[in-house]
């Protein structure tokens, strides 16, 4: 399916003529993408964690020499990549992590040593960009000293533990990873050394803007489900949809999506303009992944027991749609960003 998505150019949209992509520089395309595959009541999240995760780090931080190894790969699907940044117990507190990347004497690589948890497609890629700890952080900075590895997969030492069973999302691999004297050269580290944590605010931003984006759509999905459903489901001799409260309930939810759909939308004119704060994707992550939840809640319920059945699309978009409040940074992560925007 990846060579598939490949053959169409979806991995390429964003990537360089040069190394075989369209060479378009906007997330315009993801975000169509996003809201025609959950008005088809489907989802794509691995190859969108390939996309979304992994390609800003290679623009952003890759020498030319390590694009032309990775980029051609990357766009024809041939090498996957993904994102590890958490760890066991450390959850959303980043620089708290334990994983460490240590220099040889030689010089001629590092060392790494630990393990991650809750990674999307760490079972199947073939590449993951790991966060490690390559120096102690200083008492006036947590955040120094990590630096990041585009770490092949195959390498001696590195082994993927559990494929995670998860309540939704069921398309998507999520594993936990370990490392055992991984052996890395240093023509796999990635931007400069100690500067990892810089690196990962700047691309929080947009992957908190596709968890924004693609909750919108799917709560206009939701939307359009329930509005189906109750114009053909019967019930006392009329249609669910001629009741005053489903009506009224649509209504509701129709609002809180135009809502969603104007932050969306303008987050992702600031994203494509280089000037997505991370304050501003972090409001917007938080409006949008509450409005899908109360939205997809509602619409359920419009479905009653048949809401409950996985045959429906409603049912699936409840279940995949939970995790949108957590990863990418908690509700609770993203208000305190806010805050502290507002000088709080």
């Amino acid at each position: 399916f990846y060579y598939k998505l490949a053959e169409l150019g979806v991995f390429g949209i964003r990537v360089d003529e040069e190394y075989g992509g369209a060479g378009i520089d906007s997330y315009k395309f993801e975000a169509v993408m996003y809201e025609e595959t959950s008005r088809a009541g489907v989802s794509f999240i691995g190859s969108g964690v390939h996309v979304l995760l992994g390609l800003p780090y290679i623009k952003m931080l890759a020498t030319d020499e390590q694009k032309k190894r990775f980029l051609p790969k990357f766009v024809s699907g041939e090498e996957m990549w993904a994102l590890a940044m958490t760890e066991p117990g450390t959850g959303s507190d980043l620089a708290g992590m334990k994983t460490t990347a240590k220099l040889s004497d030689d010089g001629t690589h590092y060392v790494l040593n630990g393990a991650k948890t809750f990674i999307t497609g760490g079972v199947h890629a073939d590449r993951v960009i790991v966060c490690a700890r390559t120096a102690a952080p200083k008492e006036d900075d947590r955040r120094f000293g990590i630096s990041l590895f585009a770490v092949d997969t195959k390498s001696a030492g590195y082994s993927v533990g559990r494929k995670l069973d998860k309540l939704g999302l069921k398309v998507s691999d999520t594993a936990e990873l370990a490392f055992v004297d991984v052996k890395v050269p240093v023509e796999d580290l990635l931007g400069e050394e100690n500067k990892g944590f810089s690196y990962l605010g700047l691309n929080l931003a947009s992957e908190r803007w596709g968890i924004a984006f693609g909750a919108y759509a799917q709560a206009a999905a939701a939307v359009r489900f329930a509005k189906e459903y109750v114009q053909e489901r019967t019930i006392f001799g009329k249609t669910v949809a001629s009741f005053q409260n489903t009506k009224f309930e649509l209504a509701a939810c129709q609002a809180e999506v135009d809502a969603a759909q104007a932050v969306a939308d303008r987050t992702l004119e600031a994203l494509d303009a280089g000037e997505l704060s991370p304050a501003e994707a972090a409001s917007a992550k938080l409006f949008c992944t509450e409005v899908a939840h109360r939205v997809i809640d509602k619409c359920l319920q419009l479905h009653g027991g048949y809401g409950y059945m996985n045959e429906y699309p409603i049912a699936r978009l409840y279940a995949d749609n939970r995790v949108n409040r957590i990863y990418g940074g908690t509700s609770e992560v993203m208000k305190s960003i806010i805050a502290k925007s507002m000088g709080l």
